[in-house]
């Protein structure tokens, strides 16, 4: 064999092992990048479902919690409050069915809740995104025959005590009902339902 003749089984382990070591420094490097495209611990907390002791809230007082950066209130309505929102002679509601809002299968009832005593509520409207306001009794802004629900100072919305928006408002849907579960009669999770979390 002449010195310049082509050693192939040389060549062919040589291009064989350039390309294992290349394809594995490849892989290695992808790691971190593909990595990076997780979410980071902290978002991952603030999409993280939120843990709420709701013994502490009296009847008629709402307690706000915060899930995914939003207010989620807790309302432990009296017996005369969930009774109201059962009366025939009510505000008219634009959807008093919850057919076109956002809430998990357990709260399509007039109470839009697990438990009737207990209301969860994203406190956003959902007009513009504003916050509107809890007014428990009738004032200058609701009127006389007003029985009790939420009010946004922004646009005039007007919601009762079960998060139903009022026909004729600029307001187009209920207020949303996020998932939740009770872990005990004192304690729920907000973000998470026995269908799943969202």
């Amino acid at each position: 064999m002449s010195e310049t003749a082509v050693d192939l089984d040389r060549r062919r382990f040589l291009t064989g092992t350039a390309v294992v070591i290349g394809g594995i420094g490849a892989a290695t490097a992808a790691v971190p990048f593909i990595a990076s495209f997780q979410p980071s611990a902290r978002a991952k907390a603030i999409g993280a479902p939120v843990e709420a002791d709701i013994s502490i809230i009296e009847p008629s007082q709402q307690v706000t919690f915060k899930w995914r950066g939003k207010p989620v209130w807790v309302l432990r309505r009296t017996p005369e409050q969930v009774e109201a929102l059962k009366a025939s002679d009510g505000p008219v509601l634009g959807d008093p069915e919850s057919q076109k809002s956002e809430q998990p299968e357990f709260a399509a009832n007039p109470w839009r809740s697990s438990k009737p005593e207990f209301l969860v509520l994203v406190g956003v409207c959902t007009h513009l995104g504003c916050s509107p306001s809890f007014r428990p009794l009738p004032d200058a802004d609701t009127g006389a025959d007003w029985k009790g629900g939420y009010f946004c100072p922004c646009h005039g919305s007007k919601f009762d005590l079960a998060g139903r928006v009022f026909a004729g408002v600029p307001a187009p849907t209920n207020m949303t009902v996020p998932p939740y579960k009770y872990l005990s009669d004192t304690r729920i999770l907000i973000g998470e339902s026995d269908g799943g979390s969202a």
